[in-house]
């Protein structure tokens, strides 16, 4: 990416799932971007989890390879340079409040519903890391207001039971709909089929009013201007707009103007916050 945020190169590999992978993976990245460009840059990194800044060890990571590795300092050593690291999901939000769907508000919080759920908080430009540096881990607090079919809930990684990311990702989603009905399907198939088939139907408005509990939560604590959505149970048609809609049955306010949209940068954008860790005078 440019000093002006323009892309001017991508390459995009499957994630191995190994940590030696990983370094290798990032490294021949880096190594392939730099020869084709006959420059050399700065590297930002968006990971899932966070870097302790006391140990330099990542924790919090579902790509459970990561965990307890020194992510940081094996990658400037490879790359014989600084590297910034911060969670994928404030890297998303920063994408998207600097140049994207929250361009010009104040506070945006960034969510990403994908095979895990996460967020990111950037308050005036600036991601909040907040003290334990996980500002914005919402998929880890419990599903709000359950239903009494949904207690206690499915076991989370994290060893709990009923967590957000268990009802609102992606896997998460699949599993429900193939105990409920005995059909495997993918979610994008299980959306698809929402038009006509009855289940698929009731499984899409559940997650609908999932989303807008989880959400409501959220804008009962931080009170954001904007609510970006971000991963790929973001592309579920008219996401953005159903939430909005449904907000105000939870949220503890007689007026509810916080907009939750769709993000504008698509799957790029977490890598996009990632560069922009490094500011152009870098």
């Amino acid at each position: 990416m440019d000093d002006t945020g323009a892309i001017v190169s991508r390459a995009r590999v499957p994630t191995p799932r190994t940590y030696d992978g990983t370094l290798d993976a990032i490294e021949q990245l880096v190594v392939g971007l730099e020869r084709e460009l006959s420059t050399r840059g700065s590297v930002g990194i968006g990971i899932p989890g966070a870097i302790v800044p006391g140990t330099g060890l990542v924790k919090n990571a579902n790509s459970l390879w990561l965990m307890g590795q020194p992510l940081s300092h094996d990658l400037e050593r490879r790359l014989s340079r600084d590297v910034r690291v911060m969670n994928d999901a404030n890297c998303f939000a920063l994408s998207e409040a600097a140049d994207g769907a929250g361009a010009g508000a104040s506070v945006v919080f960034g969510v990403i519903l994908g095979t895990g759920v996460g967020g990111g908080i950037v308050v005036d430009g600036r991601c909040l890391d907040g003290a334990n540096l996980i500002a914005g881990e919402w998929g880890h607090n419990p599903l709000p207001w359950l239903e009494p079919d949904e207690f206690p809930g499915p076991r989370c990684y994290c060893e709990r039971r009923g967590c957000i990311e268990t009802f609102l990702s992606g896997p998460g989603f699949e599993s429900e709909f193939r105990e409920r009905t005995g059909r495997a399907l993918a979610s994008t198939e299980i959306v698809r089929l929402a038009a006509g088939d009855d289940e698929a139907a009731r499984a899409l408005d559940r997650y609908y009013d999932r989303l807008a509990r989880a959400l409501a939560s959220v804008v009962n604590l931080l009170d954001p201007d904007v609510i970006v959505l971000g991963g790929g149970m973001s592309n579920i048609p008219d996401l953005a707009e159903t939430t909005t809609a449904r907000l105000p049955r939870y949220v503890f306010s007689d007026t509810v103007v916080t907009r939750v949209v769709r993000n504008v940068h698509g799957d790029s954008s977490g890598v996009r916050g990632a560069a922009w860790l490094w500011p152009a005078r870098h």
